[in-house]
């Protein structure tokens, strides 16, 4: 790989001029190629971005260089942004009368911010050539927005990015941490990473070479987040996804580690996967990982995929497909799986907050449904609702206030005509849009609950109303109820 070396604050201060003037941003991209070509182009098709960049003006020339991986005209490339400089960086590389790009440059942001991301050219686009050493750095891709999107934003004094990579996290963190520090054990990422904040002109970032937490030994944080090398692979190839550690050790280490670099009511938020062993229940080894730390958690499998799914999923995400050793690689990650009993691999999160609460709360679930995005606000919801469940009995809990919040609908399932539904069933139009099979008088609670009654006060009319005896659905109403509130489909008033 080339090494990076464009570090000095005015040549950067250039070329980000030089991309603010060109309208080189998410929203000036869009324009440029239209909705059709710019989704293309996180499929790796670059076909209908060519034909929408053929008149050569600064922004085309960009979206040429750094998004198609296109050689342009040097003097085309001269008036897009500070060549030379960028040639001497070894941004770009000159072949005769044409320059073209050694990294990627990609426009990046939120709603009011621009910022740029800079990584390794991008794999796997038509007709380029697959490019990667151990030390490649890997761009924006699925993994990293989804932990951005997952990160409970609030306001904090000090925020660690693990295995930071190209710095999208770094990014996102600085927003809301006074102060932050990006990680990683590839030398490479860390230029880079450090590269796309100064470009992006995001202060506050301090960065630090190392593996795992070594970096940081004896500082805390408030909150922690790491995309790691979770990868369960037969061999050290790519430092961005094998860790080098059996199985998914590497997982395990960051759940049993992490506390002890959290300042009390801190966050940890990691993006991971678990092996599914021959014989054990998944659920109750990635809670054993977790139960030990003292932390409050959350743990969720989004996905999972058998042996031979997952195997072709690293195959095809290292080129390997149609390569000389794809056979060779397949049976050695397919020994592997043998050997260690692992039948399949959950994809998913664990969220650990160091509440310091005596009881602890552990919980483990899948939610394969797509989620309202951003996600990180539901989970702070998820963990206000279980903290409130924890602090109260079933008579206090009676004697709250509960509301049904925005977004929650019934659905009835019957016959045309008939009387009675076959099915009622709650369903979440927002946030973790869950769906929950329930009776016809808990339907009627929750509608009732607008936060003004206390919930035992509708209980005692809903025995009423139905005939029931007070009493037994008074000591029936409190586990329902608590289920109602865990899941979201009520909240304290």
């Amino acid at each position: 790989m080339e090494d990076m070396v464009m570090r000095d604050p005015g040549q950067i201060a250039r070329l980000r001029e030089a991309l603010q003037r060109a309208g080189y941003t998410v929203d000036g991209c869009l324009d440029l190629l239209g909705p059709r070509a710019y989704a293309a182009l996180s499929r790796n098709e670059i076909t209908l971005a060519l034909r929408a960049t053929q008149g050569g003006s600064p922004r085309e020339t960009l979206v040429r260089l750094f998004l198609l991986q296109t050689p342009v005209p040097y003097q085309q490339a001269a008036r897009a942004l500070p060549v030379e400089e960028a040639l001497a960086a070894r941004l770009l590389a000159r072949d005769g009368d044409e320059v073209r790009a050694l990294v990627d440059i990609r426009p990046y942001g939120e709603t009011d911010v621009d910022w740029w991301v800079v990584s390794d050219l991008t794999t796997g686009m038509p007709g380029r050539p697959w490019t990667m050493g151990e030390d490649y750095v890997l761009g924006i891709g699925g993994a990293s927005t989804t932990l951005a999107h997952l990160t409970v934003r609030v306001p904090v004094e000090s925020a660690l990015d693990l295995g930071t990579g190209c710095g999208v996290q770094a990014l996102h963190l600085a927003r809301h941490a006074r102060t932050v520090t990006a990680t990683d054990q590839n030398a490479r990422a860390v230029e880079f990473a450090r590269m796309s904040v100064a470009l992006s002109g995001v202060e506050g970032v301090e960065f630090a070479q190392g593996d795992f937490f070594d970096p940081v030994r004896g500082r805390r944080y408030d909150l922690i987040v790491s995309n790691p090398p979770f990868v369960i692979s037969p061999e050290r190839r790519f430092l961005y996804r094998d860790s080098g550690l059996p199985g998914d050790e590497v997982c395990r280490r960051l759940v049993e580690q992490a506390p002890a670099y959290l300042n009390e009511g801190g966050w940890c938020q990691l993006l991971i996967n678990w092996a599914h062993l021959r014989g054990q229940d998944w659920r109750e080894r990635v809670a054993s990982w977790v139960r030990p730390t003292g932390c409050d958690a959350w743990i969720v499998q989004r996905e999972v995929q058998d042996a031979t799914e997952y195997i072709e999923l690293w195959l095809r995400d290292s080129g390997d497909l149609d390569g000389p050793h794809y056979i060779e690689r397949y049976d050695a990650w397919l020994d592997l799986f043998e050997r260690s009993g692992i039948e399949a691999v959950g994809f998913g999160w664990i969220v650990l907050h160091a509440s310091g609460a005596d009881d602890p709360y552990v919980q483990v679930e899948e939610l394969p449904q797509l989620l309202e995005q951003p996600f990180g606000r539901h989970v702070l919801d998820w963990f206000a609702r279980h903290d409130f469940l924890r602090d109260v009995d079933d008579e206090t809990l009676l004697k709250a206030r509960l509301r049904r919040p925005d977004g929650v609908v019934q659905e009835t399932v019957g016959a045309p005509g008939a009387e009675q539904p076959d099915q009622v069933v709650l369903r979440q139009l927002a946030g973790a849009r869950r769906a929950a099979e329930v009776d016809p008088a808990t339907a009627a609670l929750v509608g009732a609950c607008d936060g003004t009654i206390p919930v035992g006060v509708l209980v005692d009319a809903l025995a009423e109303a139905t005939g029931e005896d007070p009493a037994v659905l008074r000591a029936r109403m409190p586990t329902l109820i608590r289920n109602l509130v865990a899941d979201g489909f009520l909240v304290p008033a």
